[in-house]
């Protein structure tokens, strides 16, 4: 907190550290750095009083807020480790998260609000600590002006911490203490509480906040993202904020109260970068230009692109049409567990190219190479391999809480000497670097290796279709088959035409090879908070392994489910008969 709050303070004290975008809309709030560090202060303090020590573990419950950048910084202050869940998380995942990271206290609001919406926060973590023994105190702030239940355990936090004293001494920690630790879903459905570190961390956040986004000093940076998951940490708070920067915190979401939000509020506050997820814009493209249009963009000087690859589509129409095709675009690969942007077409040689949806160049100090299938490394351009990365770099996670052994697995043992990213990549002739997906969402179809992103993508360049998903099913004869679920724009009768249109297109576009022997029309595909489609969920349903789903709540909304399976036994009975 001292790189992040205190030497800002000293220089500029009333610099804006954030500026917080409220969902009521055009109701931002201002904070300095000289008001940030007071309430990181106070609230620090008023753990301390309640015996929050350092080490201890302390869950983050909160909508995107001043007081939850303050949460998570008065943590640090004082040696506590956070775990931010994310605010939409059910009781049940919030209470497996405390439970696996034995976390002393939760943070947490009366409620929250998002999209004009209002969430029960404070009900929730009563349903989730009501399992969770570690649990000695829930810190409760107001984010409306209805009264929740208190408990015995509960405490006010605003009251206690205008009580508080507004200087707090810093702890004095190690480069290696943990700083924070953040869930993520592993591949087999129990989420993996991943450690940061003090300084290789904050180093590496701040460092490719820089020269990623070309960040200038007063420049408005906006990353929209949730502070529950890692690009909220990186980039909304720990980044920029180490930087002396100005950051935007966006409670709200794309379409409230229209489609016109995002564009609104980059007018308003006059944003110079921002940054955002390819699931979004996807969403914002199916109501058209004139939403972006109607506001003036000309504060912007880079967009971002993050959370999985973006497909050409979107990428065109987000430079084009949002960025007037002025604005470097830059499609940044990383993950939770590398800390901060590992390979994005920015830093680079002044107006160096950038190639659409191309995640292009490694940031410094990043070494990616190609594996192939015998764990051998791939010379040479134009080739496809496994990702890995061939030296430690700052921000690269150091273990699994509680868990060092599938640390190792899942990231070590594939590629001995390297660090296995799980994701495949291509580099193409010129040496830029492509991800292609995830490597259990490559399918191999009658001996033809092939990323089921490559057929999305190619599906998704029909004007009907916003959304698909394709995952790989046993096949007798091929080995394996294509089976694709698609979301229409418009649920029209003329559904089979469109199927028929669609494997035409991956037949002209890839290869007769890579039509999907099954196209199933769903209302909508099951995602993680962040807008990650969960293919793992599709392929147990399309292999009928339905009764075994794994960890199913870090779905936006697990009702999904069941409507898929239904439309997948409809589409079985209708295709025997």
């Amino acid at each position: 907190t001292v790189n992040c709050l205190d030497q800002h303070v000293e220089k500029s004290p009333n610099r804006v550290a954030l500026i917080w975008e409220r969902d009521e809309p055009g109701t931002a709030v201002h904070v300095t750095y000289r008001e940030l560090l007071d309430l990181t202060c106070r609230l620090a303090n008023t753990l301390k009083k309640y015996g929050i020590q350092k080490g201890d573990r302390v869950a983050i419950y909160m909508s995107v807020s001043p007081l939850s950048v303050a949460a998570m910084l008065a943590c640090a202050r004082i040696g506590a480790v956070h775990t931010v869940v994310f605010a939409g998380f059910s009781a049940e995942s919030l209470a497996g998260r405390i439970m696996d990271s034995g976390c002393k206290a939760v943070i947490t609001y009366n409620q929250g609000v998002r999209g004009g919406r209002t969430i029960e926060l404070k009900a929730t973590v009563d349903e989730a600590v009501k399992n969770c023994p570690s649990i000695k105190h829930v810190f409760v702030a107001q984010r409306t002006d209805n009264k929740v239940q208190m408990g015995d355990h509960d405490i006010p936090l605003e009251e206690e911490m205008t009580k508080a004293d507004s200087v707090c001494t810093p702890e004095s920690m190690d480069s290696e203490d943990t700083l924070f630790m953040l869930y993520t879903s592993g591949s087999t459905g129990k989420p993996k509480g991943i450690v940061h570190t003090q300084a290789g961390y904050l180093l590496y956040a701040a460092l490719t906040h820089k020269y990623v986004f070309d960040y200038q000093q007063g420049d408005v940076f906006g990353c929209v993202a949730d502070i529950g998951w890692i690009t909220g940490h990186s980039y909304v708070v720990y980044g920029p904020l180490c930087n002396g920067a100005t950051s935007v915190l966006f409670e709200s979401t794309p379409v409230y109260p229209d489609p016109g939000r995002y564009w609104e509020v980059v007018q308003r506050l006059k944003i110079n970068q921002f940054y955002g997820a390819p699931t979004a814009i996807r969403l914002l493209l199916n109501y058209g230009e004139e939403w972006v249009k109607k506001y003036d963009r000309s504060s912007l000087k880079v967009l971002g692109s993050v959370g999985e690859p973006i497909n050409k589509e979107a990428w065109h129409w987000f430079y084009q049409v949002v960025g007037e095709g002025r604005c470097a675009l830059v499609d940044t690969w990383w993950q939770t567990e590398t800390g901060g942007i590992c390979i994005a077409p920015r830093p680079s040689e002044e107006k160096a190219e950038i190639v659409p949806a191309m995640a292009m160049r490694p940031f410094f100090g990043i070494v990616p190479v190609l594996m192939d299938e015998n764990g051998e490394v791939i010379e040479g351009n134009d080739v496809s391999g496994a990702l890995c990365i061939a030296q430690p770099w700052p921000g690269m996670a150091r273990t699994i809480h509680g868990d060092h052994q599938r640390f190792i697995d899942a990231y070590f043992k594939a590629y001995p000497g390297y660090y296995f990213t799980g994701d495949g990549a291509y580099r193409s002739q010129k040496g830029y670097y492509q991800i292609t997906g995830r490597m259990d969402d490559i399918i191999n179809i009658s001996g033809h290796r092939l990323g089921t992103a490559e057929i999305e993508d190619a599906m998704a360049d029909h004007p009907e279709v916003p959304e698909t998903a394709v995952v790989g099913y046993p096949h007798k004869i091929k080995g394996e088959g294509a089976f694709a679920f698609i979301v229409l724009k418009e649920q029209t009768a003329h559904a089979d035409h469109i199927k028929e249109e669609l494997k035409t297109i991956v037949a002209s576009k890839i290869a007769k090879y890579a039509v999907p022997d099954h196209i199933l029309v769903v209302k909508r595909l099951p995602k993680t908070r962040s807008g990650k489609i969960m293919r793992r969920l599709l392929r147990k349903v399309v292999t009928e392994q339905s009764g075994n789903m794994g960890d199913v709540t870090t779905l936006d909304d697990p009702s999904v489910v069941k409507e898929i399976l239904d439309a997948y036994q409809k589409y079985k009975e209708k295709s025997s008969s």
